[in-house]
Parts: structure tokens; sequence; C-alpha cells
């Protein structure tokens, strides 16, 4: 073997493959145990409206352990996402003794209703996510109701988007949509009318049904002394007007 160069090539280079590997993980274990190089500073990057600073600092108590690279950042984002109006949180580090964390909050743009008789106080987001936080009577009184089944929520929203562009030129705001579990829609705008849509139709949908309402809306109900108490518009080719 001392009379083949290549062989006594090929060992040195394993034994210094398996040299700088122990040396790696030598310096790997040292960087993660030492006490050096703490996390000295917690950076939140957004304003938050609705997030405390206390219920930050309780929910990181504790979770800064070790130093900065062994830190469990995805640990950190958890804890934070339990708050109430914590929609998603992410969590880095900056060299040498900083995380960075970036907080998005839930923003409430209707009251799910369906809850309310349980006694949970949950809203709807931007993003047709239904959540549990309170918020102030006094702000919680003009966002709109909804209703509808477990798990309804973005498509309730959706819909709520579309009926209310549709009622904009007639200056008719809906206060409140219902989907009922035999997937009816209602709507109730805010001097109080009923526009009962019901169910959605292959041959006649919903929002052409709508929209014709709201294109013969000033010749017809536009004209009476006093709007209706409810509109049906679930017949294919007309509506009725009930009281008013």
């Amino acid at each position: 073997m001392w009379h083949k160069p290549h062989v006594l090539n090929a060992i040195a280079d394993v034994l210094f493959v398996a040299a700088a590997a122990v040396l790696l993980t030598t310096a790997v274990l040292w960087l993660v145990r030492v006490p050096a190089l703490p996390i000295r500073q917690v950076q939140v990057q957004e304003e938050l409206r609705q997030v405390r600073r206390a219920e930050v600092e309780q929910a990181l108590a504790g979770m800064l352990r070790g130093n900065f690279f062994s830190v469990n950042v995805d640990a950190v984002r958890k804890s934070l996402e339990k708050l109430p109006w914590v929609r998603k949180v992410e969590v880095r580090r900056q060299w040498p003794a900083r995380l960075l964390i970036s907080i998005e909050e839930h923003r409430p743009v209707a009251r799910w209703e369906e809850s309310r008789a349980s006694g949970r106080n949950e809203m709807v987001n931007t993003h047709g996510e239904v959540f549990a936080a309170n918020l102030p009577d006094k702000e919680a009184a003009v966002l709109p109701r909804m209703y509808g089944p477990s798990g309804t929520s973005a498509e309730v929203l959706k819909r709520f988007g579309e009926f209310a562009q549709l009622l904009a030129p007639l200056q008719l705001q809906p206060a409140q949509i219902t989907l009922s579990s035999r997937l009816a829609w209602q709507l109730r705008t805010a001097d109080g009318m009923l526009i009962d849509l019901g169910r959605e139709q292959t041959k006649s949908p919903i929002g052409v049904r709508l929209a014709r309402f709201v294109e013969v809306y000033p010749a017809t109900v536009g004209k009476r002394p006093q709007r209706p108490a409810a509109v049906d518009l679930r017949y294919p080719n007309g509506f009725a007007l009930r009281g008013g």
C-alpha cells in the first residue's frame, strides 16, 4: 500500500473530510450552546392597531431561551399567532442579536352572526375568514351582519360585495346578508328593506335578477311614496312587493 501513492492520497482525502466534518459539527454545537450571543432586541415592524404591546410581551415570555442561533423562531411565531387579533406572523433573525417580527392583523369587515347565539364574538376579515376577538360596541355597530352555515364565510363575503356593487346606483347599502342552510340568499338594506333573492337558478341567476330589479327600480318602486318592507326576487321574470 505504501508503494501506491493514489491509495494514500485517497485515504488522506477521506481523513481530511472526516476531520473537517468533526470540526464543523463541534463549531455548530458550540454556537448553539454557547451562552453568548443572546437575543437582545425584538422589533415589531408594523404599527399595530388592535394587538397591544403587553399581549406581545406576554406571548414572548419564556420563548427567547437560548441564543441567536438556537432560539426557536417557529415557536415564537406560533405563540404570537394565538393572539386574538393576529392573522399571520413572520419571524426572522437579524445579526447579531435581534429578532424581526412582522405581524398581520385581522381587518374586520363584518360581524359573523351565526356565532352570536352561542356567545362567541366572531367577525369576518378581508380574506373571508372567521376569527374571534373583542371590538368596542361603537365600532362593531357599523359593521354589516353576515349569517351563513359553518364554512361559508368566504362565499358570503364575496356575494355581499357583488350585491353591494349592483345596488350602488340606487344608493341602497346592504346592512345584512343571510345564506340559509338551503342555500337561499336574503339581503336587508340599511333602511330596513328586505330583499329575498332565493336560491341560485341556472336559467335566471341571482345576479341577473338583482340587476333587472335595479334597472326597473326608478320607474316602479322608486315612484312609490314609501319603500316596500320586502321585495321578492325569486321569480325568473319579475318580482313581488310586500308592505310599504
